[in-house]
Formats: structure tokens, sequence, C-alpha cells
């Protein structure tokens, strides 16, 4: 049988059937079940990565300053980003972040599909095997967060409390890649290109987020009311909320303006979203997961 005629038939397998809180409660508990397996796995993807040596941690120290240096020059020699203070910075605050949330999904991608030997010998939830991948994601943020600090020590104007917030807003960014992962790591198992698909739309996206710019440029120049699909667009995508509200903490709401809390309506709107959008996500895991063995 096809790998195409698979998909539909476990749908049509599951998807009438009643139980989605059961199957929630299922994700949950299979997660805390086997909180062991879950370290088990974090540190062996590490280990896979190299980041438990040197050198692995120190790539997620170097990586994203190389990409915030290339953009500094691009965009202050192309775009003029020069007008933004502190601009390393105000660019920092949105590649770390997104660094975080791209090397999650790329690992949770393969995280069940290239275990199919193990998946077919042995029977465990498979949900910890996302699971795994993006706890290990927040391993390597924590890392890039030295980074963040020492570049921080060059502006200690911008050094305030408000720093103490980012776990929150990284709680937040965990829920909402935690879902994003459980469906990339189900749909991969049937349709392989995924993971090329993924690259390219997780390319897209960035541009498609404030990260290199921010909402009150493009609303100084007046592109949000000539294209009102941008504002669509941002009001509908999670970074933009994301990345606003690190940079609120970390380099501020202006170029001359001080750090300060972030928007906790616009926040609290996401953190909500994120928690329906990982319920359905681990709803729609659980009920492709028989299937995984037979497609693999």
């Amino acid at each position: 049988m096809s790998v195409t005629s698979e998909v539909p038939a476990a749908y049509r397998n599951t998807a009438g059937d009643p139980g989605a809180v059961r199957l929630i409660r299922e994700g949950i508990d299979d997660v805390r079940s086997r909180r062991r397996l879950v370290r088990y796995l974090v540190a062996a993807d590490m280990r896979k990565r190299g980041a438990d040596t040197l050198l692995g941690n120190l790539w997620w120290i170097i990586d994203p300053l190389l990409q915030m240096v290339v953009y500094v020059v691009l965009v202050t020699l192309i775009a003029r980003g020069r007008s933004i203070p502190d601009y390393p910075l105000f660019i920092f605050a949105a590649i770390l972040p997104w660094k975080w949330f791209t090397a999650s999904v790329v690992d949770a991608t393969s995280s069940v599909a290239s275990q199919d030997r193990l998946i077919k010998q042995i029977a465990f939830p498979k949900i910890v095997l996302p699971v795994a991948a993006t706890t290990a994601g927040v391993v390597g943020f924590a890392f890039g967060l030295i980074p963040l600090f020492g570049l921080m020590l060059f502006t200690p104007d911008r050094i305030t409390f408000y720093l103490l917030l980012i776990p929150v807003i990284a709680a937040v960014q965990f829920v909402f890649t935690q879902a994003v992962a459980l469906l990339v790591s189900a749909g991969n198992v049937f349709f392989r290109d995924l993971g090329n698909v993924a690259r390219h739309v997780l390319r897209l996206w960035f541009y498609l987020s404030p990260g290199l710019y921010s909402i009150a440029v493009l609303e100084q120049v007046n592109l949000l009311d000539q294209f009102p699909i941008l504002r669509t667009l941002l009001l509908l995508n999670p970074f933009a909320i994301l990345f606003t509200a690190y940079r609120t903490v970390i380099w501020g709401t202006s170029p001359d303006g001080p750090p300060t809390t972030p928007d906790w309506g616009a926040l609290g709107l996401l953190a909500v979203a994120s928690v329906v959008f990982l319920a359905l996500a681990t709803v729609v895991f659980k009920r492709l997961e028989p299937n995984f063995a037979k497609v693999l």
C-alpha cells in the first residue's frame, strides 16, 4: 500500500472516535510516566549533536553571534539599520529564540521517523520522542543566553530586572514549539519530504516576522495601511508577539526607551492559544500513533 493511501486510512479509522480528552490525558501520562526515558533521550540527543562537549556548547554561542553580524552588516549597509540604536542587541533578541524554535522543529521532524527500528521492536509511547527533541532545545537556548548577556555588557543602560521575565516568555514559546513539534514529527512519518518543506517554511516565516525590523517601523512607513494583509499576518503570527515580548524586556520598545514589561494581554492570549494548540496536536499525534509502525 502506498504511503499516500495510509494517511486517509489513519484518519478514517480514528477521526470519528470520541475521547479527545482521554487522548490528551494519555499523552500527559505517557510523558510523566516516562520522565527518565525523556531525560535519557535528551542526553542522547545532546551527545549526538555534540552539545555535551565544549565545541557543541560554543556553537550555540558562536552561531547566533555570526547570524547577528551578517544581519547587522546587511541591514546597516542596505537598509540603513544604523538608525536603530544598539541594533546588534535589537536583532539578537529575535535571533536567539528563533534559533531555539528552528532547531527544535527540525530535530523533532525526524524524531519519530528516524527511530523506525525501535518503534517496530518495542512498545512504548512515541510521544516522548518529539518531547525529548524539544526539551533538548531548551538546553541550547540556555547556552545562547550567555552571548546575550555578554552583548548587553556593551549596553549597560539596558540591563534591568525585566531580564528576569525571559523565562516567562520562553515558557510560552516552549508550549507553542512543543505543539508544532508533535505535528511535524507525526506528519513526517507519512510524508518524508516534510523536513525539506519545513526548512523553507521556517526561512520564510522568519522574514515575515518582526525579527530584523519592528512593527513600529512598518507603521511609520505606512506599510501596514497600504497592505492590510501584512497586518493580518502579523496578528496571526505567534512570533510577532514573541519577538516583541523578548525585545521589550531586553532592548525596549523604542530607540530611546528603556526595557519594560511585555504586553501581558497579547502574551497571555498567545499562551492560552498555545495550550489549546498543544492539546489539539496531542490528540492528532495520539490518533496517528498506532499507524506509525505500519508505515515505517
